[in-house]
């Protein structure tokens, strides 16, 4: 890796910010790539933060975040005539040259793509932040303040440090590319997140695995963590394969790519000719049929993530001497390699930005505008600033009945211990509940304010809920939700895991023999197992949210972050003896999680959701009037 000892021409100085009050106010805005996003910091708090696409109900809408910058200001009780700094989360110019000088790079080759692309760089992009206060401008919330700009990792650096529980920490930021950074370490103490080493453009671990996410026919940007759920079907066969032909990987986890064999430096494509010679064939279409080939290739390249991120875990450790680890960037959504790098105990503590991607950038430049002496007072002892990461709206209980009063929705009022009780119940007989409580999440994981829950120890709730109501891919898991104090007796995991962000595997004590370490595997006598009959076995006393590795993406839940969903998993457990629930986003397939109780409404009957919990007030699903739509409203949302 290149040290960053000092720092160079293409890296200017960070701006300072202007000080206008002891407390500064910031509002943070990521925009223009995908997964825009705006945040809004008060004298170090997080006030609030949200991406655009839960607004305008477009999937990683990029667009400028108008309605996010809303919220935030609305939920501050503020305007722009109170904010001291707009700050934005990566440098345009800089990542204009990156993009000049790639194509100058590879010319002719990329002349088609540079040609599509460089009229939006010379009429707007390269001056983004002029952009910005134009658009800002036509929000009517008064005159916008001063814009600066940040580094993008130097952003993502900010997301995973400031509101992290260190004083200080090592940082690991791993994403596609930013402006020319795509892997970096930083050393975070006190209030600042001083840069030690980076990788830089081509050579890219996001941009590897996008390439096999296109290869495997999802779409890039979005499709990623389904490569990572189909892996466990697959064994590594082709990560020899890789480490020959496409990553030269180094001891200190630093890597090169060979970029003859990849696409996206010339166009608008991942993958091409020397992807289809090295590994049998041409790429598999969206949509199309999955063979052992795509299950292997993303068993292969999650072999080498890990492998990587190991790596540069291990050199963040012995470069910066840090025992704990902040991480963040797009491939720190990549849950399955955190859990590797807390079951190998290379830290005593890891914590993850839950918004690590692109929309995270927003709260980190955000934090960094607005930090002045004691910024950090407010992160809690033993805990994080994030507020359990919910910082996007919320409705109280006036707001959800003017609602559902308006539309002559059958509802059944139930205040407190008697709802949680009431929906542990039709859970524990076997019902699906929509569950919309408190303020909404920031980032794609839902946590338990925007989620659809679900019996764990069902055996037929993964297909049901695949394919009754998410309307997607079968193959897909279901994460659990556990009671924070009772985790070890499920899953064998080294440290709580409040954001759903760390893999870990099923406890023994809980596996009843089925299922098997791949999908041709021999564990547990599963030799030649199709992938149905995979999904079919019941491989622990929560097969609802067990993969076929025996694995699962594990959210913690404790009764400081919320209070309400550690009820109701309480009054499950009282009711059943288990106190795990499947947790999902809730939503379906190629659209945004629900923001607004009417969107929460409208998946509620456009699915086969038995009941929907709105706040204190509960419905159900054969009280409520037909459902009518003027044309198809799946052929609306694109899938994703």
């Amino acid at each position: 890796m290149t040290p960053r000892t000092s720092r160079t021409s293409e890296t200017p100085k960070t701006p300072k910010t202007p000080a206008t009050s002891p407390t500064p106010t910031a509002l943070g805005i990521s925009a223009y790539y995908h997964d825009s996003a705006a945040a809004l910091v008060r004298g170090g708090d997080i006030v609030a933060a949200a991406q655009e696409e839960r607004f305008s109900r477009r999937r990683h809408d990029p667009a400028f975040p108008r309605h996010a910058v809303t919220y935030c200001l609305d939920e501050a009780g503020a305007t722009l005539r109170d904010v001291d700094t707009v700050a934005y989360y990566e440098r345009p110019a800089l990542k204009f040259r990156r993009v000049l000088g790639t194509y100058a790079a590879t010319a002719p080759r990329g002349w088609r793509s540079f040609r599509d692309v460089l009229p939006q760089w010379l009429a707007w992009k390269a001056r983004t932040e002029s952009t910005v206060t134009r658009r800002l401008a036509d929000l009517g919330q008064g005159a916008p303040p001063p814009v600066v700009s940040y580094g993008h990792h130097e952003t993502h650096a900010a997301s995973a440090f400031l509101p992290s529980p260190y004083e200080s920490a090592a940082v690991l930021t791993v994403d596609g590319v930013g402006e020319w950074t795509t892997t970096s370490i930083w050393h975070g103490t006190g209030d600042r997140v001083r840069p030690v080493a980076e990788l830089r453009f081509p050579h890219s671990l996001g941009l590897l695995y996008s390439a096999f996410t296109y290869f495997c026919g999802f779409k890039v940007d979005s499709g990623e963590y389904k490569l990572m759920g189909l892996a466990p079907y697959g064994r590594p066969r082709y990560a020899a394969l890789i480490k020959e032909k496409l990553v030269d990987l180094r001891d200190d986890g630093s890597f090169r790519l060979h970029t003859d064999r990849f696409e996206f430096l010339h166009g608008q494509v991942m993958t091409g000719r020397a992807f289809e010679e090295l590994f049998g064939g041409p790429r598999r279409l969206p949509e199309g049929p999955l063979t052992e080939r795509e299950f292997d290739l993303a068993a292969s390249v999650q072999a080498v993530t890990e492998e990587i991120m190991l790596k540069l875990a291990a050199t963040a450790r012995a470069w910066t001497g840090e025992s704990r680890l902040c991480l963040a960037g797009g491939v720190a959504l990549n849950c399955v390699a955190n859990g590797r790098i807390v079951e190998r105990g290379l830290f005593d503590e890891v914590w993850v930005q839950p918004a690590a991607g692109d929309a995270g950038g927003a709260l980190g430049a955000a934090l960094l505008a607005a930090r002045h002496e004691g910024s950090r007072a407010h992160v809690p002892h033993g805990g994080d600033a994030m507020k359990g990461a919910r910082l996007g709206p919320g409705y109280d209980d006036a707001a959800i009945r003017r609602f559902l009063d308006e539309h002559r929705y059958p509802y059944r009022t139930l205040r407190g211990p008697e709802l949680t009780r009431a929906v542990a119940q039709e859970l524990a007989d076997g019902k699906v509940v929509g569950w919309f409580s408190g303020r909404m999440e920031f980032g794609p994981r839902a946590l338990g304010s925007r989620s659809i829950l679900g019996d764990a120890r069902s055996p037929d709730m993964q297909s049901t809920m695949n394919l009754k109501i998410k309307f997607r891919e079968s193959f897909r898991p279901f994460a659990p939700i556990v009671l924070a104090e009772e985790a070890e007796q499920y899953f064998d995991l080294r440290q709580p895991s409040p954001y759903m962000l760390i893999v870990g595997q099923v406890a023994e004590r809980q596996r009843t023999g089925g299922g098997g370490a791949a999908a041709g595997g021999t564990e547990g006598g599963t030799e030649a197992m199709s992938v149905g009959e995979r999904l079919r076995s019941v491989s622990s006393t929560i097969p609802a949210v067990t993969h076929v590795d025996h694995s699962a993406r594990i959210q913690t839940v404790d009764k400081e972050r919320d209070p309400v969903l550690h009820r109701l998993l309480g009054d499950f457990r009282d009711l059943t003896g288990c106190p795990v629930l499947v947790n999902t986003s809730f939503n379906v397939r190629g659209e945004p999680i629900v923001a607004s109780p009417a969107d929460a409404y409208r998946c509620f009957m456009r699915t086969h959701i038995d009941l929907l919990a709105l706040g204190d007030h509960l419905l159900d699903r054969t009280e409520q009037p037909p459902w009518r739509e003027d044309g198809d409203w799946r052929a609306e949302i694109p899938l994703d």
